[in-house]
């Protein structure tokens, strides 16, 4: 509708005095596309007149969809005297730039395993995103103004700033008042100032006296670091024994934890009537091992003093690793549970729904291990008078440690 003529059109007017009218040729080059017309002189002027009238009108139209499309929230007006002196004007306008993605998706995941009941092969997920970079400038008046950054994909929360700023004439008593995230800048070098509050912050001047007053919160820290010339750095930190090398050090019963620190008092004589002489360790074997394997059922409470097991088993006489004086699970096994040695049917034997009278939880009180694997001497070390063992390498969270040990017991005097 609005298109031009083209550029090889050419449009000649020319004024005849003789009969008082106006002579329109249109040519195309040198040929007339269209027929030679006249206009008289109040039929020209009329048309000039509606010419410049409708060119009037579309550049107004055009300079208001430019100021337009400048923001996409128009500006506001907002009449009163008091909204004016509050504020500085009348105006209300809010500024948003950036962009917002919003990335909506299913995943279908589908497993045609017959093993696998026909509902369950098939899963569907929803899958949402979003992704958000905006930046909002509202001005209330001259006064008033809103700053908002927003990011989804900053890296830290204090990258996100929000502040609400008033700003007062030069004769009045507040300067400035600022909500959100503020800072407090000192020109001194004694006591330094914060880049980092969340909180508010007022500006006041009476006279010459003039005071600023912050309420926040630190939202970051600040620290230096001082590296010598030759630009190392030492930091000194404490960590645990057990923290640093988990699963690989294990006592080998109560007794040797409970007296650890007792046999330790007298170095370099370690106080122990222990001397351990023969140690077996046995493991899940993982790596499908053929050499050294059997099967094994691995008691929490066999030859212990201090029974971790809710099963009713008599307490013994000796704090000493023992079979036959610590506690009576020993003769349990061979009196009354002559089936457990069966690996196969000790799941069934030790069963209290089966009638037996002791409650022996499986992985708590007991572990049943199919062709565990016998470490080498090589892989492990042990000392044999605290009673410790330490592995070369640590246990997964679904291996079993069992231990077969020969003690003898020797009478010290110390004085």
């Amino acid at each position: 509708m609005y298109l031009g003529d083209p550029s090889n059109v050419n449009q000649s007017i020319e004024y005849d005095p003789d009969q008082n009218q106006y002579n329109i040729n249109e040519k195309m080059g040198e040929l007339f596309y269209r027929n030679p017309s006249y206009l008289t002189f109040d039929e020209f002027v009329r048309e000039e007149f509606s010419k410049s009238t409708n060119n009037y009108w579309k550049e107004v139209s055009e300079g208001n969809a430019e100021e337009q499309k400048r923001s996409i929230i128009p500006k506001i007006y907002v009449g009163g005297q008091a909204f004016d002196r509050i504020f500085g004007g009348n105006t209300i306008d809010i500024r948003p730039q950036g962009s917002a993605e919003l990335t909506f998706g299913v995943n279908i995941y589908r497993n045609d395993n017959p093993s696998i009941p026909e509902k369950q092969r098939r899963n569907a997920t929803f899958d949402f995103k979003e992704k958000i970079q905006m930046n909002v400038v509202g001005n209330i008046g001259e006064k008033m103004k809103l700053t908002t950054n927003y990011n989804t994909e900053a890296s830290f929360d204090f990258e996100n700033k929000m502040k609400l700023e008033y700003t007062g004439y030069e004769d009045e008593i507040i300067k400035k008042l600022e909500a959100g995230n503020v800072t407090l800048p000192l020109s001194g070098s004694l006591i330094q100032g914060s880049q980092s509050l969340f909180g508010i912050k007022a500006q006041l001047q009476f006279g010459r006296l003039k005071v600023t007053t912050v309420i926040s919160q630190q939202e970051g820290k600040a620290s230096t670091i001082d590296v010598p010339p030759g630009g190392g750095q030492i930091s000194k930190f404490e960590i645990q024994a057990d923290q640093y090398e988990a699963n690989k050090h294990y006592f080998l019963a109560n007794y040797f934890k409970d007296n650890y620190d007792n046999s330790l008092k007298t170095l370099p004589i370690i106080n122990s009537p222990v001397n351990i002489t023969k140690l077996e360790l046995w493991v899940t074997n993982k790596n499908s091992s053929t050499d050294n394997t059997r099967d094994i059922v691995a008691f929490m409470d066999l030859g212990e003093y201090k029974i971790y097991s809710n099963a009713l088993i008599s307490q013994g006489t000796s704090v000493f690793p023992s079979d036959s004086i610590s506690n009576n699970l020993y003769q349990l096994m061979n009196n009354q549970y002559l089936p457990s040695r069966d690996v196969n049917a000790v799941s069934q034997a030790l069963d209290p729904l089966a009638g037996t009278p002791y409650n022996f939880a499986p992985q708590q009180d007991y572990v049943r291990l199919v062709g565990a694997r016998k470490l080498n001497p090589n892989e492990y070390t042990y000392n044999a008078k605290l009673g410790y063992v330490s592995l070369n390498q640590p246990l997964n969270s679904n291996e079993v440690l069992q231990l077969l040990l020969n003690i003898l017991w020797e009478i010290q005097c110390i004085k």
